[in-house]
């Protein structure tokens, strides 16, 4: 269904280099910067490797607000290792944690998910959701 997803970030150096870790573990690269220190409209965006982007940081540092807690983005790990390397990273790059990596039997008997928040407030779920 979704194409792609931007967020806003009142950082886009710190936005990158929280990104650049935390999505690391599950694959994810960046693939393409638009970094250009002290202008406006600076992005970033991440995907798989040698393909577009599937979501992209865009730096707004005026009025910068993460979306309420109704809203988080959830990332597809390749397996349990991963979700606990990025929740690792998350929280070694400035995020906070939201939820350490474990089973979520709420959400079905496989689903093994961490949570964080990053800098900026964005909620973040890493899940990897098969047997094993």
């Amino acid at each position: 269904m979704l194409h792609h997803i931007s967020l806003g970030v009142s950082n886009i150096e710190r936005a990158a280099a929280f990104y650049d870790a935390a999505l690391a573990p599950l694959g994810y690269v960046r693939v393409w910067d638009d970094l250009r220190p002290g202008e406006p409209d600076q992005a970033v965006g991440y995907g798989l490797p040698g393909g577009g982007d599937k979501l992209a940081l865009k730096f707004r540092p005026k009025g910068q607000r993460a979306p309420g807690l109704g809203f988080h983005l959830a990332f597809a790990a390749p397996d349990r290792e991963c979700v606990a390397k990025f929740h690792a990273a998350a929280l070694a790059h400035g995020g906070n944690d939201n939820g350490r990596p474990g089973l979520r039997a709420d959400y079905g008997p496989h689903y093994y998910a961490a949570f964080v928040i990053d800098p900026d407030g964005h909620r973040l779920e890493a899940v990897f959701n098969a047997p094993g």
